[in-house]
């Protein structure tokens, strides 16, 4: 039985030449768990907000067609009546939070509605989203991930049958994203809720969902059941999602004659363990980035590791960056002090190229907020090149260190991105600073965008931007807070290749990211945080390595290094092509196709 009909729908909004959604058509059964994949720009977001009444009734436009949602003309239905039926967490869940403490959150919707057990439904729903014990405390006392769940407390309150969210795990480190995931399975198993989600991780959708629908140019493409869909190898690529992994590699395997054709595509970790048991996997060394195929097989497995290469520094050298018993605290309204740091030692060397990992609190952004000076810590130092923060003025701090913040729309302050790229270069008087503001929008490739509003453009080109940005003044340190956040395939491998171009540009970049792939192609170091301390340091390699590290962080391996540490325990696969060469066949082709 369905409990959304759409027949026809079509959508345009005021002044747009083409219409959003197009003659869409989807049925989505009550007690589904439904992912909703597409292209940024494809309609995926206005779908899933006609579906609430917010279009057309609060962002205008002209619809056709019908939707209807629990027996309701979505389009006719007042919002707030809609809404008991239909639960939204919207992408920038923070927005959506209005009160002070979290049960007042989580009961004031219900309170709106004048009903008179508001706050037993706001408990419940926080019993729901694990969130009980945190009842009295303060809404911006919670980590992100804690937040994201209030917001879904907040919509669960009304009792809703649908809920809907977009890109839920966008924000969250792996562990906070499956709990997430885990809280969203047992509202639809055990508590009969319908589940929308727009997602674009293939892996959570093949642990997690029921069906899946891919759109394109606004309308649906297929809806197909999960596994059968991440299997559409070619259909979701071209629509900038990653295809698994798993998937990917195994019709690699299908197309060199070494795995059986008519085996189909598996998805997940333990459907490739059964897939790729046989094969002849044999884990091989993992080298540096870049080698050649052939450097990759120089040494066997299980050779001794030397120390991790690090960036040549002359005895004595100042690091770029050191923490020295270094203490922070933030005042609470009641209570304690929240203790961030107590007693960091830590150094960065000039050079290195460095992932600030950890699981969301755990120290990643204040630690960056202690290097750029915008927050001072309570006892201890921070130095930049052997001075003191506390020694230098703003201007010093800013012309040694550039912080390029998560939500790039908040690097722009001018009209224009030419503006924006100028503006500290001509604050300070630097010398030729037009030429050098068009060289950063040539390197940017940001010549078609230099005359419009950075906050209008798309988030890939406003992230291009905010690099421009960040590095204006040539600062020997850059620090990126989540480059690749709510980014699609194609914007993501655009970033990916603009920060490999920031080497030799700037000596030492931090990235604070929740994207173990990006640390894959990046970091030669890795640093693992957690409530406040370093418990991980070195390459990934030794990262991934260090179960206690793992589990104690929350943080998770691309999806094919999970698969070869399935298969063999020795392996380390950051990427397909690292798998697909632990293959004694695949390997023998290779090797034959070089000799050639």
């Amino acid at each position: 039985m369905s409990i959304i009909s759409i027949k026809d729908l079509t959508f345009t909004y005021p002044g747009a030449h083409d219409a959003t959604l197009r003659h869409l058509d989807l049925e989505v059964e009550e007690g589904d768990f439904l992912a909703i994949m597409g292209a940024n720009g494809c309609g995926k977001s206005t779908l899933c907000k006609a579906m609430n009444g917010l279009i057309p009734q609060f962002i205008a436009g002209d619809m056709t067609g019908s939707l209807v949602v629990s027996g309701l003309e979505a389009r006719d239905t007042p919002i707030g009546e809609l809404a008991q039926h239909v639960g939204y967490v919207y992408q920038d869940f923070e927005n959506q939070l209005v009160r002070p403490t979290v049960l007042d959150e989580a009961s004031f919707a219900s309170l709106n509605y004048a009903q008179p057990d508001y706050l037993e439904r706001g408990m419940a729903a926080l019993e729901l989203c694990g969130l009980a014990e945190k009842a009295q405390d303060y809404v911006w006392a919670l980590s992100g991930g804690q937040k994201h769940l209030l917001a879904l407390a907040g919509a669960l309150a009304l009792e809703p049958e649908v809920i809907i969210l977009d890109e839920p795990i966008a924000q969250l480190d792996p562990y906070h994203a499956r709990q997430t995931y885990e809280v969203l399975r047992d509202l639809n198993e055990h508590h009969g809720k319908t589940i929308i989600v727009i997602e674009h991780h293939t892996d959570f959708i093949a642990d997690y969902c029921k069906h899946a629908v891919l759109m394109a140019n606004g309308a649906v493409s297929w809806k197909l059941p999960a596994r059968e869909a991440l299997r559409q190898l070619d259909d979701l690529a071209a629509s900038d999602i990653y295809p698994p992994q798993i998937a990917s590699a195994a019709r690699e395997l299908k197309s060199a004659g070494i795995m059986d054709r008519c085996i189909e595509l598996p998805t997940t970790v333990d459907e490739g363990v059964r897939a790729f048991a046989r094969l002849g996997f044999t884990p091989q060394a993992h080298s540096s980035r870049g080698d050649a195929m052939a450097g990759r097989l120089a040494r066997p497995s299980d050779a001794p590791g030397a120390e991790p290469a690090r960036p040549s520094e002359a005895p004595g050298a100042e690091p770029a960056v050191a923490f020295r018993d270094v203490h922070v605290q933030y005042r609470s309204v009641k209570g304690a002090p929240h203790t961030v740091f107590d007693g960091l030692d830590l150094a960065i060397r000039p050079g290195e190229k460095v992932a600030l990992v950890g699981s969301n609190g755990a120290g990643k952004t204040t630690l960056m907020k202690l290097m750029c000076g915008l927050i001072k810590p309570a006892s201890g130092e921070v130095r930049l090149g052997g001075v003191a923060t506390r020694a230098m003025s703003p201007e010093d701090i800013s012309g040694a260190i550039s912080l390029v913040y998560q939500n790039p729309e908040q690097m722009f302050i001018k009209d224009t991105v030419r503006a924006d790229v100028e503006f500290a270069m001509r604050a300070r008087g630097v010398a030729g600073w037009q030429e050098r503001a068009q060289e950063l929008i040539d390197r940017f490739r940001l010549g078609d965008l230099a005359d419009r509003d950075g906050r209008l453009m798309s988030g890939g080109q406003m992230r291009r931007a905010s690099l421009a940005i960040g590095i204006a003044l040539n600062p020997p340190i850059l620090l990126l807070d989540e480059p690749t956040a709510n980014l699609d395939i194609a914007t993501r491998r655009e970033i990916v290749r603009t920060i490999a171009d920031l080497r030799g540009v700037t000596d030492t970049v931090v990235i604070a990211t929740h994207d173990m792939q990006l640390v894959c192609q990046f970091a030669d170091r890795v640093i693992v945080l957690n409530q406040g301390e370093v418990i991980g340091d070195g390459t990934p390699e030794e990262i991934f390595h260090n179960e206690a590290v793992v589990e104690a962080s929350g943080i998770c391996p691309p999806e094919i290094y999970a698969m070869g540490a399935a298969l063999d325990a020795r392996a380390t696969c950051f990427d397909i092509e690292d798998f697909l060469m632990c293959f004694d066949g695949y390997r023998e082709l290779a090797l034959a196709a070089i000799g050639e």
